[in-house]
């Protein structure tokens, strides 16, 4: 089990940084300025100048093995960079959420028609794209409970349900939605539910409301969407009837991977920061960093951020090795481990600022409340841990005693 990052990793690595301290750290306030100009879900032009930008540098779909050649632990450690201006440079370099994981399940179990017609404008970074499977009247952490019905009529599938956290939807740019429903309530638990394309502008879709994170609106939106009665062509299913769940879970095994190493990049931004700040602010006669205390938090952020990148690279390369089945534990540890430990640095940075770490003058803030809310965001922690629990206790250890 090696993690030294091959050749082509390091030269990946280093033209996204060179990217990043030339270009995107540089964009940040210019994307906000144009984006207070425009309007909290518009598209700035800034975004679109970064993504040319980055396909001339090569940079391009990196999260996708097929387009890029990398593989997954390889895509890890770029995708650990981007996490460091986890607005900007994700979507500049085509690898967002939600579009990543619609792209793998289109690129996986998509006809040559629904490649055609979708997945093609996405590589392309032409149009954005929602998922849809959250819901506000059931438990979602169980998603067997989904309501969302998909009725076949004929060559058509008739769809009725409330979703939402249909991240993306809010994007102007956003053409499609992948939706979860189910097509037989009857069938055994795991084969009720199937995956379907619904354009945006598919009758009886619509749109009701954006969702803020602890009061940040995200520029592409987490939208609540009602289907009524919304008509698509049956050619529109993805995979088979009863296969929405075997898509989900090929979807989001790599997605967690994206996630965590994203999140580790956030953290390893908010520890500079920290240190930065600590070397510059004086109290009580002496700088932050030769406080004890402060020393503290420094140092057990540089221990929790290396552990948890160690666990992710085991888990990238477990992937590589054996595909999503045979790293399902740890991808469900690496959920649980990342952003627990993403949040609790940009916690331990917040302290050291004090009054402008919760303020916009810094990205901690805003940091803090994705780390938070990515412990819910692909299945909150406890269902992780129950998954987790569930294979240590089948598990037969070499000796008890």
């Amino acid at each position: 089990m090696d993690f030294a990052l091959s050749p082509k990793a390091e030269e990946m690595c280093g033209r996204m940084w060179d990217f990043m301290r030339e270009e995107v750290f540089r964009a940040e306030p210019v994307y906000y300025r144009q984006l207070a100009e425009l309007g909290q879900h518009e598209h700035p032009p800034v975004v679109e100048k970064l993504k040319e930008s980055a396909r001339k540098r090569g940079l391009w779909n990196l999260f996708l093995p097929a387009e890029s050649g990398l593989t997954t632990l390889e895509y890890a450690a770029v995708a650990e960079i981007s996490g460091w201006s986890p607005v900007l440079a994700p979507e500049a370099i085509n690898c967002q959420a939600p579009d990543t994981g619609n792209m793998e399940v289109l690129h996986m179990f998509g006809t040559p028609e629904q490649k055609q017609r979708w997945l093609e404008p996405l590589l392309a970074g032409e149009i954005r794209s929602a998922f849809s499977m959250t819901e506000p009247d059931v438990a979602s952490s169980d998603a067997t409970n989904i309501t969302t019905l998909m009725r076949r009529e004929g060559d058509e599938y008739v769809i009725n349900g409330r979703k939402w956290w249909s991240s993306g939807a809010m994007d102007e740019r956003c053409q499609v939605f992948i939706v979860m429903g189910k097509t037989d309530p009857t069938a055994q638990t795991h084969r009720q539910q199937s995956m379907i394309l619904v354009p945006r502008d598919a009758a009886g879709l619509t749109v009701e409301r954006d969702l803020p994170i602890f009061g940040y609106h995200d520029q592409h939106g987490h939208a609540e969407v009602v289907f009524r009665d919304v008509r698509v062509p049956a050619s529109n299913l993805i995979a088979g009837e009863g296969d929405g769940f075997m898509i989900a879970q090929a979807r989001l095994g790599p997605g967690r991977i994206h996630h965590a190493m994203r999140a580790i990049g956030m953290a390893e931004r908010a520890l500079a920061l920290m240190v930065d700040r600590a070397k510059s602010r004086v109290a009580f006669g002496r700088h932050l960093s030769d406080q004890g205390v402060v020393r503290e938090l420094i140092a057990q952020s540089r221990i929790e951020i290396d552990q948890a990148r160690l666990y992710v690279y085991k888990t990238a390369w477990l992937i590589d090795q054996f595909g999503a089945q045979g790293a399902r534990t740890e991808i469900a540890g690496i959920k649980v481990a990342a952003p627990a430990m993403a949040t609790a640095v940009v916690d331990r940075a917040i302290e050291v600022f004090g009054g402008a770490g919760v303020s916009e003058d810094t990205p901690l803030a805003y940091f803090y409340a994705w780390a938070r809310a990515l412990r819910i965001a692909d299945g909150p922690d406890a269902v992780h841990r129950r998954s987790i629990a569930r294979e240590e206790l089948r598990r037969k250890p070499p000796y008890v005693g």
